[in-house]
């Protein structure tokens, strides 16, 4: 069923226009991933569908051929983005490793594995608890569980597969917290960088549905808009 919540504010009248929303999801549901964050652009009743957690979680599922894809993004560009290059493998640190032993075991090259985890050198492998390692093949993901998580090292979002004796995160707890300060870290840089404060921040989160990115967007094309002197008498919400 649709959103029911979600589209509460839009043009929905009684049992045949929710009909017709349940329609479209299952059109729009079986588009690729990349297509429904475009989708989500053409009007209010695709955007409550493509943009529905559960869709895009269950997208990515199918067109990987994961068994679970346990989580939610921060942010809803990850959806957008979500190709080999967002999946890692967790590896716990051994006082015996390197990277080069990494990249040898993993069939990987050393600087794919300093690039994921953001990494200048292997100097500091073993202030971390895991490394990521990158996925280079499809297969490798096939039948798993894939986990999106912050990882607060490499500082990225990335869909974590968990292999042997590794275990996964607890769903509650220091993972939550991790990610809650991941994000008020990049909202504080955003902060210092724009000299805004805090309702304006926040104004824009919320206009982007909590999408960073797209809240620095548009505060650009806002900013932009006033400068030039809008026809149209538009100016950016101010705070007292």
């Amino acid at each position: 069923m649709v959103n029911v919540k979600c589209l509460s504010n839009s043009t929905l009248h009684g049992e045949n226009d929710l009909l017709t929303a349940d329609l479209w999801r299952a059109i729009l549901q079986k588009l690729p991933i990349d297509s429904l964050a475009r989708a989500a652009c053409v009007c209010r009743l695709w955007h409550c569908i493509a943009g529905d957690p559960l869709v895009l979680s269950n997208r990515l599922k199918e067109a990987w051929k994961f068994a679970e894809v346990v989580g939610r993004p921060l942010s809803t560009s990850f959806w957008r983005d979500a190709n080999l290059s967002r999946f890692a493998i967790s590896h716990v640190v051994q006082r015996w490793d390197t990277v080069a032993s990494l990249a040898v075991k993993y069939e990987v090259h050393v600087i794919d594995i300093m690039r994921l985890n953001n990494m200048m050198s292997d100097h500091g492998i073993h202030s971390r608890k895991r490394l990521l390692i990158p996925v280079l093949h499809a297969k490798m993901v096939e039948g798993r569980t894939g986990y999106i998580e912050v990882d607060p090292y490499a500082k990225r979002e990335v869909v974590v597969l968990y292999l042997g004796d590794d275990k996964p995160p607890k769903p509650v707890g220091t993972e939550a917290i991790v990610a809650e300060r991941f994000r008020k870290g990049v909202i504080d840089s955003l902060k210092r960088s724009l000299q805004l404060d805090d309702a304006t921040i926040h104004y824009y989160l919320a206009m982007a549905g909590g999408d960073i990115k797209k809240a620095f967007s548009q505060y650009s094309e806002d900013l932009k808009w006033e400068r030039v002197g809008g026809q149209h008498g538009f100016t950016c919400p101010s705070y007292g």
